[in-house]
C-alpha cells in the first residue's frame, strides 16, 4: 500500500511539474487582446514566438519578439495586461552601481545573458554568468547593485537560458 501512495504522490508531482511547463502558441492563435497589447507597447515589432504557461492558478503568455534591435519577452495576461517585460541588453547598459557591484563580487566573470526585467514598474537585471572557477550563475541585481537572488544553474538549466 505504501509504495502505491509513494508512487501516486511521485506521478503526481511530475503531472505537476509538467504542468508548469510552458506550450508553445502558433503567433496566429494569440488571443487578440495579447496580439494588440503587444503591438501598441512596441510599435513596429516583429512578434517571433509565443507560448502560454501556468503563474499559480493563472494562464500567462509569453510572446518573444525582436525591437529596435533588442530580443525582448513579454508576458501577458490573456486579456492583454502586461505582467512583465524582460529585454536583453549589453552588459556595458547595466547602470553603474550594477555593474561595479558585479565586478567587485565576480571578478574575472564571463557574462552569458544580461536582461533588464521590469515587473510591476520595477525593475531589476539578471545576469547569467560564469564565474572564474566554471560556476554558471543566474544573479538579479536592483538599479542601486543590491544583489537580491543568487542561484547556481544546472548543466540543464544553462540550456533553456
Amino acid at each position: 500500500m505504501r509504495a502505491v501512495v509513494g508512487w501516486s504522490v511521485v506521478v503526481s508531482l511530475l503531472a505537476g511539474a509538467a504542468g508548469a511547463q510552458e506550450k508553445k502558441v502558433d503567433l496566429d492563435k494569440l488571443p487578440k487582446a495579447v496580439a494588440d497589447a503587444v503591438k501598441t507597447k512596441f510599435p513596429g515589432a516583429k512578434l517571433v514566438g509565443a507560448s502560454t504557461e501556468k503563474e499559480g492558478d493563472k494562464t500567462v503568455y509569453e510572446v518573444s519578439i525582436k525591437h529596435k534591435g533588442s530580443n525582448i519577452d513579454v508576458t501577458l495576461e490573456p486579456d492583454g495586461k502586461v505582467v512583465s517585460v524582460e529585454k536583453e541588453i549589453a552588459a556595458k547598459d547595466l547602470p553603474k552601481a550594477v555593474r561595479t557591484a558585479l565586478e567587485a563580487k565576480f571578478a574575472g566573470a564571463t557574462y552569458k545573458k544580461v536582461e533588464e526585467i521590469t515587473k510591476d514598474r520595477e525593475v531589476t537585471y539578471e545576469v547569467l554568468l560564469v564565474t572564474s572557477g566554471k560556476k554558471t550563475l543566474e544573479v538579479v541585481f536592483d538599479p542601486k547593485g543590491k544583489l537580491v537572488k543568487q542561484e547556481e544553474k544546472k548543466e540543464k538549466e544553462k540550456d533553456k537560458d
